[in-house]
């Protein structure tokens, strides 16, 4: 029996997310691969491969049957598997991590009165804006009528598809011929990726429009807060939400590389300043959405300091008044410990960061992004060169 999905508060900000919604989310729901919350992940992920690697399989070796060997067969080419079964499960995994992280970390702004009551109807509106957005079927139909219209005639066949003859393509003068397996490839199985992946970058913008309106809003920051960040630094967990996502980018890139190193004779040094761009690319599109706090956190600091800094003032001078100049004894008194803790007070106002992202989320976010690489390497340098290089590297 089909579950009735249970009536939420759509402004109670615990419920909100920018992936549980959307033309694409009902049509998998009602298809029974989606549960109301993102259960049955893996019967997603099997329903993609089935869509959009297995019959480009079975053509392929269709084609070999039929006496065609291209110089690229389809099960060496690196790209098409990391971009299927790979970075395409990432992606879905990715809906069900930035879904469960996201809720805990909107719901903070109420729950720690950041937000003062006369503002609560502004961050009520910029739910209800992002909830618009997040399920706008003419934002999905746009994206498809991209994809149709520039991403497989233009991007793809200029800039992805590989120049040599290949099991979904031959390169000709008038351009490239495809294959049966092609035609697939061409128009079912690339448009589906095109369409998740573009899927996400509408969601991330999503998400930086409702941090900048919430940004708008005066919030009652303390720049005397332990976390740093003036009270903010809950939404650090946030960019942790997105290291599936940074993976798939991390594997894409990577399958791209290898195809061309082992098929159209690249050489890998070559592609050392497009994975540091790739790199600095994401860890901005991840990072700086957090950046809109950054001038209320400065206004902050700058007011603590002052404010904090006439009280260390008055109670430093009446301390000394008190226990330096007087005659008691201060042995019993709660007086050095309030002094120690004012101090304390003022060193994480000075300490206080515009970001609420530390060097090791950079770090975890650089390596999410550069490990699904690694493997890759394996496969366009022997193993035997690969630990000589390392050898000579720590050597």
């Amino acid at each position: 029996m089909e579950r009735v999905a249970q009536p939420v508060d759509a402004l109670d900000p615990r419920q909100f997310s920018i992936v549980l919604g959307g033309p694409l989310y009902q049509l998998l729901r009602r298809a029974h691969f989606s549960g109301d919350a993102l259960e049955l992940a893996r019967r997603r992920i099997v329903a993609f491969a089935l869509v959009t690697w297995l019959p480009l399989a079975l053509l392929a070796i269709y084609g070999r049957v039929q006496g065609t060997a291209p110089a690229v067969p389809f099960l060496k080419d690196i790209e098409v598997h990391v971009r299927f079964l790979v970075a395409v499960p990432l992606l879905v995994a990715a809906e069900v991590l930035v879904h469960m992280r996201m809720r805990p970390v909107v719901a903070e702004f109420l729950a720690r009165g950041l937000v003062p009551e006369a503002s609560v109807e502004r961050f009520r509106e910029a739910l209800r804006s992002a909830y618009r957005l997040r399920n706008s079927v003419a934002a999905e139909v746009a994206m498809l009528l991209f994809i149709y219209g520039v991403g497989i005639p233009v991007l793809w066949r200029h800039f992805a598809a590989l120049d040599a003859a290949t099991w979904y393509s031959t390169p000709t003068p008038g351009g490239l011929q495809l294959t049966p397996a092609g035609y697939w490839y061409a128009y079912v199985s690339v448009p589906v990726f095109q369409f998740l992946l573009l899927r996400w970058y509408f969601r991330i913008a999503i998400w930086i429009r409702f941090l900048w309106q919430v940004s708008r809003i005066r919030l009652a920051l303390s720049a005397a807060h332990g976390d740093l960040n003036a009270g903010l630094g809950f939404l650090a967990a946030s960019v942790y939400a997105f290291v599936p996502l940074l993976m798939a980018h991390g594997a894409l890139l990577g399958g791209n590389i290898a195809n061309r190193v082992l098929y159209v004779g690249g050489k890998l040094p070559d592609s050392y300043i497009e994975v540091l761009l790739m790199l600095a690319y994401l860890l901005v599109l991840v990072v700086a959405p957090l950046a809109v706090f950054a001038p209320q956190v400065a206004e902050a600091k700058r007011r603590g300091l002052r404010e904090f800094g006439r009280l260390a003032q008055r109670y430093a001078r009446d301390f000394e008044g008190k226990w330096v100049e007087g005659a008691e004894s201060p042995l019993g008194t709660g007086d050095i410990q309030s002094l120690a803790d004012l101090s304390a007070s003022l060193a994480n106002i000075r300490a206080t960061r515009p970001l609420p992202v530390s060097r090791d989320a950079i770090v975890t976010l650089a390596v999410a992004t550069l490990a699904p690489m690694a493997p890759l390497l394996l496969a366009v340098i022997p193993a035997q060169e690969l630990a000589l290089r390392l050898i000579k590297l720590l050597l």
